[in-house]
């Protein structure tokens, strides 16, 4: 649950990482960072901030944001909750041939995820928005064609996408339990 951004501006530094962990997988230099960009006027300048923000980071900072992702395909006990939900864990299907595929999808993300990791430095990371893993194997693939520094940009790129779809997520359960 997310504060009002005013709350949220008069927190303490510590208070303030913790609030913004959510959404950044509790990444410390990264939501330190965002601390001390204060005041905002509301979350959405927050996260234009983070955008820009995420571009000026050091090379070391930006890995270590993409890394405090988990990653795709993750077992579901080792993730937070809101990335269970992202990556599909939350919706099981009993039926025999879907838990084969699903098998089969594990294998080539774990595969994938390894080779990934080898040849760039750092996770995948990609916005699922919803997507069936099946889906990212083929993403997973063509990444594996690009450069280094395209790969960085387009997962801080889809950091800080996953970051706005969690604060909408985070903001519609706040509305129905009021």
């Amino acid at each position: 649950m997310l504060p009002p951004i005013e709350e949220l501006n008069g927190l303490d530094r510590d208070e303030f990482e913790r609030a913004l962990a959510p959404l950044f997988e509790g990444a410390p230099r990264f939501c330190a960072r965002l601390a001390n960009g204060r005041p905002y006027a509301g979350y959405g300048q927050l996260l234009d901030r983070a955008a820009l923000a995420v571009r000026e980071l050091p090379e070391e900072e930006q890995l270590e944001l993409i890394d405090c992702h988990p990653r795709i395909g993750a077992d579901p006990r080792t993730v937070s909750a809101i990335s269970r939900r992202e990556q599909g864990y939350d919706t099981g299907d009993p039926e025999a041939a879907a838990a084969r595929q699903a098998l089969q999808t594990q294998a080539a993300l774990d595969g994938l995820n390894a080779a990934y990791e080898r040849q760039f430095g750092f996770r995948f990371v990609v916005h699922v928005a919803g997507r069936p893993r099946a889906a990212i194997v083929p993403i997973i693939e063509a990444a594996l064609r690009r450069r280094r520094t395209d790969e960085i940009e387009r997962a801080l790129s889809d950091i800080v996408a996953i970051a706005r779809d969690r604060l909408s997520t985070l903001a519609a359960a706040q509305e129905e339990r009021v």
